[in-house]
């Protein structure tokens, strides 16, 4: 998502963290370092956080790699969030409600299948971004991830 919104010239703030605490601290998979280098983004110096409840008022938009993980944010939302949650590939036409392939469990090749699927969801988001660049404050978005996924594209 941050080479995409460089990419078009939007001005957002893009961050990434998961609903548990498992791997906070880590840096990515390396089979998620070798795909995103392969498409020229360094992942290598971003390590894991939880989300926050601070992440619902911070961010304007949080979208979830799963139906898990979007459920596990409206449990987690407290009573004053003011970001809209929804799935990633919500903002992929004719993916709408499906969920991210999870590479976690395959071989390399999954990560490329995901890194596709996120990188087709950050040109969606960049789209409706992009036409929203007339408001007065910039979107911002936090993509939520299982485990240790590439960060968007």
């Amino acid at each position: 998502m941050r080479a995409e919104a460089h990419h078009r010239g939007l001005d957002l703030i893009v961050d990434s963290a998961g609903t548990g605490d498992w791997h906070a601290g880590e840096p990515p998979d390396e089979r998620a370092v070798g795909v995103a280098a392969r498409h020229g983004v360094d992942i290598r110096p971003l390590r894991a956080r939880q989300v926050t409840r601070a992440d619902f008022t911070r961010f304007d938009h949080i979208v979830a790699l799963d139906h898990d993980n979007l459920k596990n944010l409206r449990r987690l939302a407290p009573a004053d969030a003011t970001a809209e949650l929804s799935l990633l590939l919500d903002h992929v036409p004719g993916r709408q409600g499906q969920a991210v392939a999870d590479p976690w469990f395959g071989d390399a090749a999954g990560f490329d299948v995901t890194w596709a699927e996120v990188t087709a969801a950050a040109h969606g988001l960049a789209e409706r971004f992009g036409q929203s660049r007339s408001a007065s404050t910039a979107p911002v978005v936090a993509p939520l991830e299982t485990r240790a996924l590439p960060p968007m594209a």
